[in-house]
């Protein structure tokens, strides 16, 4: 038991050592702060130049204003799948970051249980020290009471019982701190990988709106006007064939009590600007709005449209009712909450605000029921 006792001690510093610096670690990455901010991004010739986009510095005849629009469309809707990969990216975050600290609290408690088991079974192994040295039936011919032999010697059974128990449990004990270390060690890579994966997101992100906001800056008062004008037809014919479907017709559902409580909650926020990545109080993103909404009414959903799209219950748009989620476009890069009589409530893009809208104003991918 000697070397199998200094190997078990030599292991446990290194593993508590290593516990100890997977938490500090994590308290640095998981803190809040420039890591997990949403800056406000910032137009600059090089942005544009990575971005890929042609903008020029010449005005933008009005016949070029339909191509301007698609290529804004583009450019904003790049940044949306960048920053649901974000918002991916963070949530995966801070979920590696508490499995983490768990798994370092169970190591070092696990060091503990060890420390205690080599106490014991040092003490044990001292015991039979002093009570060893001859053959079983050597002591029953110089016992001069044989029945307390036997009584002893059961005592010795009982004990030798106790202490393979007692190597069993420390055996065991030394396993699930490896196995701790492992499952640290395997978090904080994908920690790590996921890092890498938000820093390039937010990157794009970044490029893809500044790249928008140059070429919006290169039109004229009066061409921005008539682009906002393209943009609100473009909506307002979208939202025609769809209401001239009938689909209202068949879209009788009332609110539950949650739903009611969700839609509340974001009609609250009207006006508040949209910001990548935000999730309030002062400022969403078009995840961070539903997601917030639906925590309000006590159930918690997933923080990306893309996953509101997995993970939620499917229904039949003509079954959809206030509260549920509208997944657009055919990537679910965007998502709306119903309000009813065919109207939506959404943070819509970089530049705009919490608003209400047409739910049928942009390509429908499904409907998802949170409280389902």
């Amino acid at each position: 038991m000697g070397p199998d006792m200094h190997t078990v001690r030599a292991g446990g510093r290194g593993i508590l050592a290593t516990a100890v610096t997977v938490v500090c670690a994590v308290t640095v990455l998981a803190a809040p702060g420039a890591a997990f901010a949403a800056p406000k991004p910032t137009p600059s010739p090089g942005a544009s130049a990575s971005a890929g986009t042609s903008a020029s510095v010449t005005v933008v005849p009005d016949k070029d204003l339909e191509a301007v629009r698609d290529k804004l469309d583009k450019l904003y809707h790049d940044a949306a799948v960048a920053t649901d990969a974000y918002n991916a990216a963070e949530e995966a975050a801070q979920k590696q970051s508490a499995e983490i600290v768990g798994l370092a609290k169970k190591i070092v408690k696990g060091q503990q249980r060890l420390d205690e088991l080599k106490e014991r079974a040092g003490r044990a192994a001292a015991a039979q020290y002093r009570t060893g040295g001859l053959p079983d039936s050597a002591k029953l011919m110089l016992s001069d009471n044989p029945s307390e032999f036997l009584d002893g010697a059961g005592r010795v059974l009982q004990g030798e019982r106790a202490t393979k128990a007692l190597i069993r449990e420390v055996t065991r004990t030394q396993q699930d701190l490896k196995q701790y270390a492992a499952d640290a060690a395997d978090q904080w890579n994908r920690l790590e990988a996921g890092r890498k994966a938000k820093a390039a997101a937010k990157k794009k992100i970044t490029q893809r709106i500044a790249a928008a906001e140059k070429l919006e800056s290169t039109l004229e008062k009066k061409q921005k006007e008539r682009l906002a004008e393209l943009e609100r037809e473009s909506a307002y014919q979208a939202q025609t064939a769809w209401l001239d479907t009938g689909i209202l017709d068949d879209i009788h559902s009332k609110a539950s009590a949650a739903g009611k409580k969700a839609v509340a909650f974001a009609t609250a926020q009207l006006g508040k600007p949209y910001v990548w990545g935000a999730e309030g109080p002062d400022s969403y993103d078009c995840s961070g709005l539903t997601s917030q909404a639906w925590a309000s009414a006590g159930k918690p959903i997933p923080r990306t449209s893309e996953e509101q799209w997995k993970q939620l219950r499917h229904v039949d748009v003509k079954d959809m009712r206030p509260g549920d989620l509208i997944i657009y476009f055919d990537d679910a890069s965007h998502v709306a909450m119903y309000i009813g009589d065919g109207a939506i409530i959404q943070a819509p893009r970089p530049g705009r605000t919490v608003s209400i809208g047409g739910a049928g104003s942009m390509p429908i991918l499904g409907v998802v029921r949170p409280d389902a």
